[in-house]
């Protein structure tokens, strides 16, 4: 039986649609699993335009915002400045080549960073490498002490690592080794803001909102005078973005539910701007969707501990999602869900002889 499709995955829409006063959208393909588009935001100004999230590298992407900015009627070079909400190659992916094209402004968050390490070389290219301060505050933890955070080492909890398909990981390579021109070239930010910033765009004064959770990094955009929240992947429409055990926070899942409550706490908010699918009215509802969601999780694993036992972050990623889904992604949100239960207080942890990761319950 076919599961009806998810408006994030529906293929992009032609038309540029205005939202609000100097905000309009510009759709552009992607083909990632659940997504089929990203919204990419035109914030119309005296200057010319600026971009949120401009897409995924190379050509194709580039032709298709290139025709997208043209049927807007915004010359390229007019592009005075791409921010970016977080550190995912579809938001980022053009902003490299834009600005090597164009010289534009390149605006992020103060902790924006790739997933591997541009100041150190590594000896395979087309590994998928974690830098080696990733996981700090994870080894500052004992259960963490003396793990291998490189890119052969075992997951944080046990097992190995996931091995992208060769084409993308060819792609993260030339992105990293600058192989193929521009295209693929990292951004390299040019203004880096902080929690609270303002930034003058579409006409007037934006607000910065630091919403750390799915990535360390994700910056939404408030504005006041229109009462628009760009979402990036904070909040989307229908469904929830990936919360992943890899990275530097100790506990990610509490600091997405604290980002959510945020969010949902600004006044005035009349619409919602997602990177992938639809603007949506009800901001505070849309947020407490998602935080039951994950709580229901939460209350999965708990369930499936009574026959489970101590056990594995495999055997419970098998508990929480369904059979198509079981993979590294999985066991990276699976894990996640368990350490934020280990951080407060209802489970512990203890490694096999093999390195293994297994919770019980309390």
């Amino acid at each position: 039986m076919n599961r009806p499709m998810r408006e994030e995955q529906r293929p992009p829409d032609e038309a540029i649609l205005e939202l609000a006063p100097n905000v309009r959208r510009l759709q552009l393909p992607m083909s990632m699993p659940g997504l089929g588009h990203v919204n990419c935001y035109i914030l119309d100004d005296e200057n010319g335009a600026a971009l949120v999230d401009p897409g995924l590298p190379g050509p194709a992407n580039w032709k298709a915002l290139m025709t997208g900015l043209a049927q807007a009627e915004v010359p390229p070079e007019r592009v005075h400045s791409i921010v970016i909400t977080h550190s995912h190659p579809d938001h980022f992916g053009a902003a490299g080549h834009f600005h090597q094209k164009y010289g534009c402004e390149i605006i992020t968050h103060r902790n924006f960073r790739m997933w591997w390490n541009l100041e150190e070389e590594d000896d395979d290219p087309l590994q998928n490498v974690l830098s080696s301060d990733e996981n700090a505050q994870l080894r500052d933890d004992p259960l963490f002490a003396g793990l291998d955070t490189g890119p052969r080492g075992p997951t944080p909890w046990g097992g190995e690592r996931y091995k992208m398909p060769w084409h993308r990981r060819l792609g993260y390579a030339m992105m990293r080794k600058g192989w193929g021109g521009s295209w693929f070239s990292t951004p390299k930010p040019t203004k880096r803001i902080e929690d609270a910033d303002h930034l003058r765009l579409a006409r007037r004064d934006f607000v910065a909102v630091h919403t750390p959770g799915h990535t360390t990094d994700h910056l939404c955009l408030y504005d006041p005078e229109a009462g628009l929240m760009l979402c990036g992947d904070h909040v989307l429409p229908t469904i929830t973005p990936h919360i992943s055990g890899f990275g530097p926070a100790a506990d990610p899942l509490k600091d997405f539910f604290i980002s959510l409550d945020r969010v949902a706490e600004f006044d005035g908010i009349k619409l919602g701007l997602p990177a992938h699918g639809q603007p949506f009215t009800n901001l505070a509802g849309r947020v407490e969707d998602i935080k039951r969601h994950h709580e229901e999780r939460l209350d999965l694993l708990r369930e499936s501990s009574d026959q489970l036992g101590r056990a594995s972050v495999q055997k419970y990623m098998k508990e929480l999602f369904q059979q198509r889904s079981w993979g590294p992604m999985a066991e990276s949100e699976t894990f996640a869900h368990l350490e934020h239960l280990r951080q407060i207080g209802e489970t512990d942890a203890t490694r096999t002889p093999d390195g293994l990761l297994e919770y019980s319950f309390h």
